[in-house]
């Protein structure tokens, strides 16, 4: 009989499978993404000090949909991380799929001055 796994269970399964491929260090941090139903939370880690360099949530963004809010959350993350001498992170998509408001986020980052 096949058991059902759950779908946060099968996204955590994938983001420990991009996150044995990825890690973030002082000259080139980790963009870590997560989303919920409301929100996108994203931070730039140096994961060699276990330290968050900069972080934003898109709630306390402007914007009507939940991809506008994404990607004025991505213009205010490259502007904090550009100010503390960030210019070159990895992504890390949390395990979610590059569609949708991960994407846009992405893109607006990029947009705004960060590579990856």
């Amino acid at each position: 009989m096949a058991t059902q796994v759950n779908k946060s269970i099968r996204r955590k399964i994938r983001h420990r499978r991009v996150r044995a491929k990825v890690s973030g260090t002082s000259a080139r941090p980790r963009l870590s993404i997560y989303k919920s139903n409301t929100q996108i939370i994203v931070q730039v880690i140096d994961d060699e000090r276990g330290a968050t360099i900069a972080a934003v949530v898109s709630l306390a963004e402007k914007g009507k949909t939940p991809r506008e809010r994404a990607e004025s959350a991505a213009r205010t993350l490259a502007k904090t991380a550009k100010e503390k001498g960030v210019a070159r992170v990895v992504f890390d998509r949390g395990g979610f799929a590059y569609t949708g408001t991960i994407k846009a986020f992405a893109d607006a980052a990029r947009a705004a001055g960060l590579e990856f």
